[in-house]
């Protein structure tokens, strides 16, 4: 305690604990930078704070200590230049779209997207007169073909929501970029970094709902925006200080443990997503399997050259019983559980049609490839044996 210490009463004291100082060594882990706001020494050094996304930290809106390393790690891990931390993945959606369009532009999107992906830009259509084109996902004669003066953006997922159609990015995107200020957005959640890295395909912003598989244990919410460029996050980044979508440092700060054990949990979710869809595909109560690692996949050659180190951890697959059948499997799994979200530790499994997708009509959910008896499958690590006998004895129940 020093000698003005001494001079304040307790009410002050308690107000203004001592900080440690760290010296001579470093903690192992990102230390937690709770606080929101962050004093100065001079008005110059605030004010300069407040310059860009690199800035010094001056209130959490703005930038955090603890959310910066879950920034810089993954924008490391994507090869972008900086990325944007948000309190969810539809935060990093919505502060990116909300960032790069205006009353008028144009979008092209696949129709394989996220439930909430397809809402936002529906809801973008309706309020604000974007226009938007669906495309497959697998033909850049079909990006071409829907390329307009007012194009503004592609909007792509690296594996696609519930039914695991692998994009073409590396064609799709240099389609976009024949085409002078298209930016092209791809939402990496189901790959991740380890899997793919969609910037070295050419895409200029990458999204992660962090809340998946880099967070990975099913108690953290928060998203990313990593960018190719600069100039493009620092564009983002302005709109989000007025958005507010910003990251709590404690969710940053459970991110980057869980992000520590990325490599290991990947592994297994593949391995064991890869059995049971065989597995699946051989049980007569199954028409479809949809993993692009099988064979009979539609994009399975695709993804030997895009996703070389596997498929990820995500699966769905139809019922032949339909609806109620769906109903039944996904009401009967003991090990499994019945709930949205993937890329934790433990299996999921969910109904899309009634859940994930539900703001999809009929047509577009046929347009989606997803049916009323398909299944989704996020797989967890526990034993692919004790799964395959929890999934088994529900399909006796479908």
């Amino acid at each position: 305690m020093n000698d003005f210490d001494r001079t304040l009463r307790p009410e002050s004291r308690i107000v203004h604990p001592p900080v440690v100082q760290v010296n001579g060594s470093r903690p192992m882990g990102v230390p937690l930078h709770q606080g929101h706001v962050f004093a100065f020494a001079s008005s110059d050094a605030l004010a300069a704070a407040f310059s860009g996304p690199d800035g010094g930290f001056v209130y959490n809106r703005n930038g955090n200590p603890t959310v910066r390393s879950l920034e810089e790690a993954v924008a490391g891990l994507e090869g972008g230049t900086g990325a944007l931390a948000t309190s969810s993945g539809m935060g990093a959606i919505n502060t990116v779209l909300l960032a790069l369009l205006r009353s008028g532009d144009h979008v092209i999107a696949q129709r394989s997207l996220y439930g909430g992906t397809f809402a936002t830009l529906a809801d973008l259509v309706e309020r604000w007169g974007v226009e938007v084109t669906h495309v497959a996902g697998d033909d850049p004669a079909e990006v071409t073909a829907a390329l307009r003066p007012n194009t503004r953006l592609l909007h792509l997922e690296t594996v696609s929501n519930p039914t695991t159609r692998v994009t073409d990015l590396p064609g799709l995107i240099a389609a976009a970029k024949a085409a002078a200020g298209v930016v092209t957005v791809v939402d990496n959640t189901f790959a991740t970094p380890l899997l793919c890295r969609p910037i070295e395909h050419g895409a200029d912003v990458v999204i992660h709902s962090a809340t998946k598989y880099l967070g990975g244990h099913s108690d953290v919410l928060a998203g990313l925006a990593v960018f190719a460029g600069r100039e493009l996050h620092e564009k983002v980044w302005r709109h989000a200080l007025e958005l507010g979508a910003t990251a709590d440092p404690f969710a940053a700060w459970l991110t980057l443990r869980g992000l520590q054990t990325l490599a290991l949990r990947i592994r297994r979710h593949c391995d064991t997503a890869l059995d049971l869809a065989r597995r699946l595909a051989a049980h007569p109560a199954v028409t479809a399997v949809h993993y692009p690692g099988l064979a009979t996949h539609p994009d399975h050659e695709l993804a030997l050259r895009l996703l070389p180190e596997g498929n990820g951890g995500v699966l769905a697959f139809d019922l032949a019983g339909g609806r109620e059948a769906a109903r039944a499997f996904t009401e009967s799994v003991r090990l499994a559980s019945l709930a949205p979200s993937l890329g934790g530790v433990h299996t999921l499994v969910l109904h899309p049609a009634s859940t994930s997708h539900r703001q999809l009509s009929d047509a577009e959910l046929a347009a989606a490839g997803i049916g009323a008896g398909t299944v989704r499958v996020a797989v967890g690590i526990e034993h692919p044996e004790d799964l395959w006998a929890d999934l088994e004895q529900a399909l006796a129940k479908a």
